[in-house]
């Protein structure tokens, strides 16, 4: 008999440590090469109505978070900070509004902890997130 392998196999051979997928999220520290396929899991729902989060990695002992974000054709999020989090958003598809300004899909926005702001789409958008403690 053979001893249980400590993996689980995805698409093309590639394989994911069990310790570093936990409940569809990737978990911090990896070691190697680590892939999850972001159309299983289930959209979370966020404090702003028409906004969802898939989270993607988070390594709580470094302070950093990677979310696919999914934001509804007309949904609009009040200001609000991250007061310890460095914000870094990219566009990849829809609008997002940010202020004043629109980013379109491949435009790039980071924030410094604390930044005061809002944001939300008219179209709707998806963007990726990452947040990281400073």
């Amino acid at each position: 008999m053979n001893p249980p392998d400590d993996s689980l196999k995805l698409r093309g051979g590639l394989k994911v440590i069990r310790d570093e997928l936990r409940n569809g999220v990737i978990t911090g520290p990896i070691t190697g090469s680590v892939v999850l396929h972001t159309s299983s899991g289930t959209w979370q729902p966020t404090e702003f109505p028409g906004f969802y989060v898939k989270p993607i990695y988070e390594d709580a002992v470094a302070g950093e978070r990677t979310l696919l974000m999914k934001i509804e054709a007309g949904a609009r999020a009040d200001a609000h900070e991250h007061p310890t989090q460095f914000e870094q958003i990219y566009v990849l598809s829809g609008t997002f509004v940010d202020g004043s300004r629109t980013l379109a899909a491949g435009d790039y926005c980071c924030r410094a902890p604390g930044a005061r702001h809002e944001g939300g789409s008219d179209p709707g958008a998806m963007v990726l997130v990452f947040y990281s403690r400073r």
